[in-house]
């Protein structure tokens, strides 16, 4: 007999809770083409997007101080 995990919203909630304390969000509006292009090239490379997007935060910060 086959045992699936069960995916329980106790879990779930303490995560986003973790989450919610510990990170910020950063959001960009961009043309649709180029979120498209983006989210394409991210998924061919096998690289996660959020990566790309610290890596350029990250130099960006080096850079100004």
């Amino acid at each position: 007999m086959e045992q699936t995990k069960r995916k329980t919203t106790t879990s779930t909630a303490v995560k986003a809770r973790y989450n919610k304390k510990a990170y910020g969000a950063v959001t960009a509006y961009v043309p649709k083409e180029m979120a498209e292009a983006f989210k394409a090239k991210c998924a061919a490379e096998g690289i996660p997007q959020a990566q790309i997007i610290k890596a350029a935060i990250e130099k960006f910060l080096e850079t100004s101080e």
